[in-house]
């Protein structure tokens, strides 16, 4: 007769396993661990976590910006030169003005018949705040000399009313964001001649692409819809250059005496 085996104890049933060499628990059914695994839900840091919100306080919405004003529309709005100083000095979205010292507005008599427009500040303008007072603006009150008008009885103004850093060209961007500041000065100084001191300011203000070569030593009607009657423009050689390219005097000095005679006929 056989004998009844007594079972064993888990602690003797463990005992028996590894005394067989068995070290490791599997399942009864195998794992394919070549098979795709689902991703697990990625564990965000506290950081990460979605705030609540208390159930009395709502979420507050962030404020709406307010839209800024266009460049022509606040040029257009002013009435006074000294609103358009203001203007300018709040205007927003410029940048030349984080990189400038200082405005630079005008110089001049305001009410003079003659108005003259150079192309933008350079460092010493930039410094005392007044259009051509470097070497080019001395050589400018030279050449106003010359047919008998001073900044008493002539007014100095800039396309650009900030220095471009390094002195370099106005880039088409900052012309055409700044030229209706210079539009609307033009129409508040309301001056029976307009010179225009260099290639940038008179194909801005001409809206003419030809060289400054070109477009010297004639006479063009400016108007734009504020100006009362249209405005004799010419254009002539900026100083800056002249100071560069001396033999050019000669062609600055013909353009002077075309100014001076169209200020016998006015009466000036």
């Amino acid at each position: 007769m056989n004998a009844i085996q007594s079972p064993l104890t888990p602690y003797e049933a463990l005992c028996w396993y590894l005394e067989a060499g068995v070290d490791e628990a599997v399942g009864e059914t195998p794992v394919n661990r070549f098979a795709p695994q689902p991703e697990a839900a990625p564990i965000l840091p506290p950081a990460f976590a979605k705030p609540t919100v208390a159930a009395d306080k709502p979420p507050v919405s962030p404020p709406a910006s307010r839209p800024h004003a266009s460049g022509p529309s606040i040029a257009a709005g002013v009435k006074t030169l000294d609103a358009l100083r203001e203007a300018l000095e709040a205007l927003e979205g410029c940048a030349l003005k984080t990189t400038a010292t200082q405005l630079v507005f005008a110089d001049g008599n305001p009410d003079a018949k003659v108005m003259f427009v150079g192309e933008a500040p350079g460092a010493d303008e930039d410094r005392i705040g007044r259009p051509f007072v470097g070497q080019a603006g001395k050589l400018l009150d030279k050449m106003l000399a010359s047919i008998g008008l001073d900044r008493s009885n002539a007014y100095i103004t800039n396309l650009l009313p900030w220095r471009p850093p390094g002195n370099r060209t106005p880039t088409p961007q900052e012309v055409a964001q700044l030229l209706p500041f210079l539009e609307r000065h033009i129409e508040l100084a309301d001056p029976q001649i307009l010179v225009l001191l260099g290639g940038t300011a008179a194909q801005a203000v001409l809206a003419h692409s030809e060289g400054i070569t070109k477009l010297r030593g004639k006479w063009f009607d400016y108007a734009t819809p504020g100006l009362v009657r249209p405005v004799s423009a010419l254009a002539t050689f900026h100083p800056a250059y002249l100071l560069r390219q001396p033999a050019q005097k000669r062609e600055a000095w013909r353009d002077l005496l075309m100014l001076r005679r169209k200020l016998d006929e006015i009466g000036t």
